[in-house]
């Protein structure tokens, strides 16, 4: 869903995972490359694990969690 004043898109943050953003969605990576999805709602990689950047394909699962004190 396009965003408006009166609907701003929606970004989710997840410490464990990928950021959420409602689509449809353009990223530009640091040389530049700009990259779009169309889905409702796009994952965008947070820890450089994805074999396909800068979309998540789920690889941060196989990172152990850390431990909260």
């Amino acid at each position: 869903m396009p965003s408006t004043p009166e609907r701003p898109r929606r970004v989710t943050v997840d410490r464990e995972g990928p950021i959420l953003v409602e689509g449809p969605v353009e990223v530009v990576d640091e040389d530049g490359t700009v990259h779009t999805s169309c889905r409702f709602r796009t994952a965008i990689c947070t820890c450089r694990r994805s074999r396909i950047p800068p979309w998540c394909d789920t690889s941060h699962r196989r990172r152990p969690k850390r431990e909260t004190p």
